[in-house]
């Protein structure tokens, strides 16, 4: 049986294999940092309603593919609490981003910015990972980056990825191209990501759509849930 979903530029995935056993929803940086108030977008400045605007959908997803048995995998951005793996030129830009000097490592309303074990760290109420769900944990942008995603990816027999999450320009955007270097099928559901410009967001899409879908597809919410329900 073949199971595809309406996609850009072409139904996805590929093959039409479209299973529970083969496919993985990755949720990427749904973290106070980027979507909470008092988080690190927040203190920098941007509209909270762009990065906020995933959650509804991106729960809609995540509770559709828990309960038929997907693989969920969550990940968060952050540093150790010593900083060890905190590359200096990157503190130095994010305190250029902000408007009071503070960047990553540096005390905020949520604690010490992108630091494991920090409140703003931590993914957000709303899209809590349940016991037994994979947690990536990463020093960078990409996901593939220092962590054992690759690995775990491999054992479970996942060949496809469900990509959602925060900013589709940055983090979301580097762990698909990460992936399709990797040769896993990608796509990545448009209304289930969010940036801090509008702009970047509609570019980070329109990339992927390049070259008949030179990183995957891009979908949505919808024609997901819609074709797990098929």
């Amino acid at each position: 049986m073949t199971r595809f979903i309406e996609a850009r530029p072409y139904p996805w995935p590929y093959d039409g294999a479209l299973r529970a056993d083969n496919t993985a929803l990755v949720i990427i940086d749904m973290q106070t940092d980027f979507c909470g108030t008092g988080g690190y977008v927040d203190k920098m400045g941007y509209d909270l309603s762009m990065t906020r605007a995933p959650i509804e959908p991106i729960s809609r997803v995540l509770a559709t593919m828990r309960e038929q048995g997907f693989t969920i995998i969550h990940t968060r951005e952050g540093h150790r609490p010593d900083l060890s793996d905190l590359p200096a030129n990157k503190r130095w830009r994010s305190r250029r981003a902000g408007t009071d000097g503070i960047g990553i490592g540096d005390d905020g309303p949520c604690g010490k910015i992108l630091v494991r074990g920090e409140p703003g760290w931590d993914i957000i109420d709303e899209l809590a990972p349940l016991p037994g769900e994979i947690i990536i944990d990463k020093p960078g942008k990409g996901s593939f980056c220092a962590t054992d995603l690759e690995l775990i990816l491999r054992t479970r027999g996942i060949v496809n990825l469900v990509l959602t999450g925060i900013t589709t320009d940055v983090c979301v955007h580097t762990t698909m191209r990460e992936a399709n270097d990797r040769g896993f099928e990608c796509t990545v559901l448009a209304d289930c990501c969010g940036a801090t410009d509008k702009s970047n967001h509609e570019a980070a899409l329109n990339m992927v759509l390049m070259q008949g879908g030179v990183f995957g597809t891009v979908s949505d919410s919808s024609a997901l849930i819609a074709a797990l329900g098929r």
